[in-house]
């Protein structure tokens, strides 16, 4: 099977193939035009004739599991990344497969980290073909040298829930790390030793995948409430000694920066959203996970506090910036799709309007609608920018592959888009002619705040109009990227070989970009 084929220009100019790994993969129309058909995929039908009598599921080990599912060839196994880079169970699950002899696997993971680099040598011995979701750090360098077998498929956390409720993508054997669950496989993330929060980036496996592990190293008596997981959906339980590192939810870019610069481009962020009148009582906003970002909402906050205003909701991934807010009554509610830290953790354990989501609510783009549609003000990082707005987080300006989508294009459809980053960033000019990979259209993102100034879309006549008397830097997104080129000169362009290494997918499940493999 060739890895790809049938290369077209989308809507954006970018050629992409339209198979990829033997799957037709539609290219990118544009925003809104491609609609789907048909009826949601389901899972086969279960019978209760088929599980036990007494309801208790347990297995004695993840290895039988995994033989009791059916593990073979060319499978597609899930799991999640609640743990971030905490997982211990992703690798565990594919040095079983590898024991067994299983070969041309299909790794469909919500997210990874760069715990997961033990992976490389099962995508070298063949076990793994090849990676659907993000491809970070080390696995990103792996893929973007071409040592890949298949080609990377990256979708965001809507595109992911999308990709398995269309049926694009049928998941075999899914494996759901659950802090706490009891012997039928009723699940949650809010308490145990490896507590992390919510598990709702695992709804769509447990709801559509053909089999369905939970593994947990805190085994209660039936009923575990709250169910974040349902044990209906469930084939079998395992317990574990370990089954993740909670401490290892927070990293280096779930804490608020000290960079004197990104700290001014927060702040400036934050009095453009004043200037601009989005401030005000029962307004909502989300901030990503990112340094800059984290400080955007602290600035928020204090702005809030002054005025005493309070917000209606604020979206999360949460940590204790947004917990300090909800407990302080800032906001009534923190809408969460992801715990970032273990503040969070406890936080949703304790409080009632802080109320854990999932992808298909907050972020599935192929539904009667989602959360980010409520959203005022969503704040959001960027690796590459370009006059047209177009955005660029999964690569690098050299072409590596070293992040994943995350919510970020869901994102997008909020009510206002801002990205605040660094006009530069080790000499490279951030704001360019052109990105390198287009994960986002620039007709979604607003407003670019950087430390040397603020471009506003013109499609937003009204942020113009509101800006006009600002005391603030508004300038043109192409003075920005001169003054960039003035400072660093102007930034070359990648070497990249014409080997399509990944598939960049949008919201709505075509094919928006291609990564190419990097020239060695």
């Amino acid at each position: 099977m060739k890895k790809y084929d049938k290369i077209v220009k989308n809507a954006l100019g970018r050629e992409v193939p339209t198979i990829i790994n033997g799957v037709e993969m539609p290219p990118y129309k544009g925003v809104g035009k491609y609609i789907p058909d048909g009826r949601k995929h389901a899972p086969r039908i279960p019978s209760m004739a088929n599980y036990p009598e007494d309801g208790n599921k347990l297995v004695a080990s993840l290895k039988e599991a995994l033989q009791k599912a059916g593990l073979k060839d060319g499978m597609t196994i899930s799991t999640h990344h609640h743990f971030r880079n905490g997982d211990l169970l992703a690798v565990q699950i594919f040095d079983i497969a590898a024991e067994l002899g299983v070969k041309d696997l299909v790794w469909f993971p919500s997210a990874s980290f760069p715990c997961h680099e033990p992976l490389i040598k099962h995508m070298e011995n063949g076990t793994i073909d090849h990676i659907e979701g993000s491809m970070n750090g080390p696995l990103g360098k792996f893929t973007s040298e071409g040592n890949m077998n298949g080609v990377g498929v990256l979708r965001s956390h809507g595109g992911r829930y999308q990709a398995v409720q269309d049926g694009e993508v049928q998941i075999d054997i899914a494996v759901i790390a659950a802090p706490t669950a009891d012997e039928f496989g009723n699940a949650h993330g809010l308490e145990g030793d490896a507590a992390c929060g919510l598990l709702g980036f695992a709804l769509a496996d447990s709801q559509y995948a053909d089999n369905v592990i939970v593994a947990t190293d805190n085994l209660v008596p039936f009923p575990c409430i709250p169910w974040q997981i349902q044990g209906n959906h469930v084939d079998y339980t395992v317990v574990m000694d370990k089954i993740g590192d909670a401490n290892k939810i927070v990293s280096g870019t779930t804490r608020i920066t000290k960079s004197p610069d990104r700290q001014l481009i927060a702040e400036m962020t934050a009095k453009f959203c004043d200037d601009a009148g989005m401030i005000k009582d029962g307004w909502s906003f989300q901030a990503g996970a990112g340094g800059t970002t984290l400080s955007v909402g602290n600035y928020f906050a204090d702005i809030m506090r002054e005025r005493n205003i309070k917000a209606r909701f604020v979206r999360g991934g949460s940590n204790k910036y947004l917990v300090d807010m909800l407990e302080e009554g800032l906001t009534d509610y923190i809408l969460d799709g992801q715990t970032f830290d273990l503040e969070g953790v406890r936080s949703m354990r304790e409080n009632p309007g802080h109320v854990n989501t999932s992808p298909f609510t907050s972020y599935n783009y192929h539904a009667k609608g989602n959360f980010a549609q409520f959203v005022d003000v969503v704040v959001l990082g960027a690796t590459e920018v370009d006059v047209n707005f177009n955005a660029n987080v999964a690569t690098h300006s050299d072409g590596y592959l070293l992040h994943g989508l995350g919510g970020w294009q869901n994102c997008l459809f909020s009510k206002t888009v801002i990205l605040p980053i660094p006009l530069f960033r080790d000499r490279i000019p951030v704001v360019r002619d052109e990105v390198t990979t287009i994960c986002g259209p620039g007709e979604l993102i607003d407003v670019i705040v950087t430390e040397r100034g603020i471009a506003i879309n013109p499609r937003r006549t009204d942020l113009i109009e509101k800006l006009k008397d600002s005391p603030l830097p508004i300038k043109s997104i192409e003075e920005l990227k001169d003054e960039a080129e003035r400072i660093c000169g102007k930034p070359a362009k990648p070497e990249l070989d014409d080997e399509i290494i990944a598939a960049i997918k949008w919201v709505d499940g075509t094919v928006i970009d291609a990564v190419r493999k990097v020239k060695s």
